[in-house]
């Protein structure tokens, strides 16, 4: 509830005026609906897919992104793969946390790196979003230890190590929508400025 406020409270909700920007958010709240619904399951309970959260972030910013991220999670839970029971932990786990730490990694790589293209990309999109599979792996794998779903060395043997495998799909998927985005649609992707990244670079 409190993050729900927060994001009423202080998302750019203008951006939504532009119907470009809305069919953007729409769409990628399908897009990551349908990659959501395509899981790989080691268990029962224990699903591996494409997470979105660090290209959600850096195109829509951390507010819009966990909306979207809440938009695909209850696609999901509507589809019938999980139960709305499960609802508030899946979005903590798949969507505040993620979101959380990509803001604050974009912030750390934008103060101490030089701002230019192939940082955005490379650093950012590429990297940040293997960085963040493997955050959300952990935090997941935590959750469920801690509620006694499984022993801890069934997670570290057969369930964590797959998101190392899931954090190079991450990267590769996540670099290549920046890319193409921040070359056909900057006006798109809000944490992109032209002047900050291009301008006599």
């Amino acid at each position: 509830m409190g993050v729900g406020a927060w994001c009423i409270l202080s998302a750019p909700w203008r951006r939504l005026l532009d119907g470009h920007q809305l069919n953007a958010l729409l769409g990628a709240a399908v897009i990551l609906t349908l990659l959501w619904s395509l899981n790989a399951g080691v268990s029962p309970g224990l699903n591996l897919h494409l997470l979105g959260a660090m290209a959600t972030t850096l195109i829509f910013g951390p507010q819009l992104a966990l909306l979207v991220l809440a938009l695909a999670l209850a696609g999901v839970t509507l589809n019938g793969s999980v139960e709305w029971a499960a609802y508030p932990i899946n979005f903590l786990v798949m969507g505040i946390v993620p979101v959380l730490v990509s803001s604050v990694y974009f912030r750390v790589v934008e103060r101490w790196l030089p701002r230019n293209f192939f940082v955005y990309i490379f650093i950012n999109a590429f990297l940040g979003a293997a960085l963040i599979v493997l955050v959300q792996g952990a935090v997941a794998s935590l959750s469920l230890f801690v509620a006694g779903a499984y022993p801890a060395d069934k997670l570290l043997s057969e369930y964590l190590p797959f998101f190392l495998l899931l954090g190079f799909a991450e990267a590769w998927l996540s670099g290549m929508a920046l890319t193409l985005l921040v070359v056909y649609r900057p006006e798109w992707v809000a944490s992109f400025d032209d002047k900050s990244y291009l301008l006599n670079k």
